[in-house]
């Protein structure tokens, strides 16, 4: 794909791995539109990436259908197509499974599974006209379980599992869809303080250039899933 002016959609992208894909993006030529549920933080995360010409902010919450069905029109209304979305956003709730709460289970099913549908939904016919690419942001939480992730890996393992089909639903109408499932992540996903003891963990800015590289992948060839991890045995 060439990426000069080609489009992008980017959930949860006002900071973390959705902010540093963004960024990688627009440096590559593309437009792209970042969502998050708070506006403060999405005109922020605007204003920190420059290319004001190219980027678009949008107040979005992805558990709520209408939310995105109208984040899909504003991008196709200001540019007319969409050529990639990202359904990047995440909570995680760590609790053992007789200790966590209802609020908190809910919470994680309607965001991060029930928003990649819905994400899907809305932006699924715009897709077919460009023959575009649909890629989750999954985990290895989706294959590998652990105490007090509960609710967390249902999710991600559920990511996976929809992400999987609907690359067989789609495919015939020449749309990609690949899942991308990371390991440790410098981000402040979960409370975390990145510094210089995560330098040995997987950076933002990788995931991007992971994006890239499917990006420009011949058509012919569809990485489905795909599992990164760090280097360091002694990192997950």
């Amino acid at each position: 794909m060439n990426l000069e002016g080609k489009v992008a959609y980017i959930t949860g992208g006002s900071k973390g791995i959705g902010y540093s894909v963004a960024k990688t993006l627009l440096n590559m030529g593309m437009r792209v539109a970042i969502s998050g549920r708070h506006q403060d933080s999405v005109q922020k995360a605007i204003h920190d990436l420059g290319f004001q010409e190219s980027v678009l902010g949008i107040q979005s919450d992805v558990s709520s259908y209408d939310d995105e069905k109208k984040a899909i029109n504003t991008i196709l209304n200001k540019w007319g197509q969409l050529d990639l979305v990202l359904a990047n956003a995440g909570v995680g709730r760590f609790a053992p499974v007789d200790e966590m709460s209802i609020e908190a289970w809910n919470q994680m099913i309607n965001t991060n599974l029930t928003g990649a549908f819905y994400t899907l939904k809305a932006s699924v016919e715009a897709l077919k006209e460009t023959k575009g690419y649909y890629m989750t942001l999954a985990s290895l939480a989706g294959t590998n379980f652990f105490a007090s992730g509960a609710g967390y890996n249902a999710t991600k393992f559920g990511v996976v599992g929809f992400t999987q089909a609907a690359m067989l639903d789609l495919r015939k109408y020449g749309i990609k869809v690949t899942t991308i499932m990371p390991g440790s992540v410098a981000t402040h996903f979960n409370g975390n303080e990145p510094s210089d003891k995560d330098a040995w963990k997987i950076q933002p800015e990788d995931i991007g250039k992971l994006v890239i590289d499917l990006l420009q992948m011949h058509p012919r060839t569809l990485p489905s899933k795909i599992e990164v991890r760090p280097t360091r045995p002694d990192l997950k």
